[in-house]
Parts: structure tokens; sequence; C-alpha cells
């Protein structure tokens, strides 16, 4: 019985360690663009520059129809704050990885909203 139960346990800790090893790769294959939802947050890095991002999540929450209820941009971030037709409150914060790169977040409402954020992301992506 202890034979099988430490196979199984081994069994077990090779597979959690085999899946965030093919997590890692699958990560770094895909690379750029890469989609993580973690924490309610949706965080993507895109081959695009910080003002072509900007640019396009403009656009977006624009053609969406959120209301804005602040954005700011420097050098290096830019942040848009505003609201989605439920009331809930949308936060977009951009940052600078690159000349060539830029990290995207959305969230949505404090638990975030996985479909909705998606969707958005790829509205920003159309608008490049």
């Amino acid at each position: 019985m202890n034979g099988k139960r430490s196979l199984a346990g081994l069994i077990l800790v090779l597979i959690i360690l085999l899946h965030n090893a093919c997590a890692f790769l699958a990560g770094g294959a895909a690379g750029i663009g890469a989609i993580a939802f973690i924490g309610g947050e949706l965080k993507s890095t895109e081959e695009v520059s910080l003002d072509t991002a900007w640019n396009a999540t403009i656009k977006t929450v624009d053609e969406m129809g959120f209301s804005v209820k602040s954005k700011e941009k420097d050098a290096f971030s830019a942040e848009l704050i505003g609201f989605i037709a439920s009331g809930k409150q949308l936060t977009i914060n951009l940052k600078k990885e690159s000349d060539r790169f830029a990290e995207i977040r959305i969230r949505i409402g404090i638990f975030g909203n996985e479909f909705l954020s998606q969707r958005i992301l790829e509205n920003i992506r159309k608008n490049y």
C-alpha cells in the first residue's frame, strides 16, 4: 500500500512539474501577444509602440461606447479610467516595454470580466 501511495505521489509531483514546464514553454514560444487573465486582470504584451497602443485604446473605448472618467499619458505609461454600460469601472493601463513593445492591462470592476476584457483587447488590436 505504501508503494502505491508513493508512486501516486511521485506521479502527482511529475504532473505538476510537467504542467508548469509546459506552461512556461508555451508562454515563451507564444512570446509577444500571449494573453493571461490573472486576478481579474487581462494582461498582454503587444508588438506595438506605446503611442500606437494608446491611440488604439482611445478609439476602442469610443467605438464601444464606454464613458471616460480620466486619461493620462506620459513617455513611459498611460492609464484610462472609464465605465462600461453596467456602471462598473474600466481601467486600461499601458506600459512601454521598449520602442516596439507595450504591455496592456485591462480590468473591469473589482473581480474582472475575462470575456469583455478579451473583446476590448481584440478591438484595440484591430485599431492598431
